[in-house]
């Protein structure tokens, strides 16, 4: 799945843990981002990490992780 910057995002399963995208990257506990939570993308990296940024922070999610929320009208 192709996904761009000023997508919204949520998770699609829970993550062992979260990455922080800082340039230091830390390791953060994984009920900082709920699975109903819904983020922005404001990055892509290598190997299809995406720049998530969500209510708690910003976090280095794999792509088949995620999926697209469906923008209600």
């Amino acid at each position: 799945m192709k996904f761009s910057v000023g997508e919204k995002v949520s998770l699609q399963v829970p993550l062992p843990y979260l990455k922080t995208s800082d340039a230091i990257s830390m390791l953060r506990p994984p009920d900082l981002v709920s699975l109903d939570e819904v983020g922005v993308i404001v990055g892509i990296r290598a190997n299809d990490l995406l720049e998530v940024k969500f209510r708690r922070g910003n976090f280095l999610i794999p792509s088949e992780r995620l999926k697209i929320v469906a923008m209600d009208d």
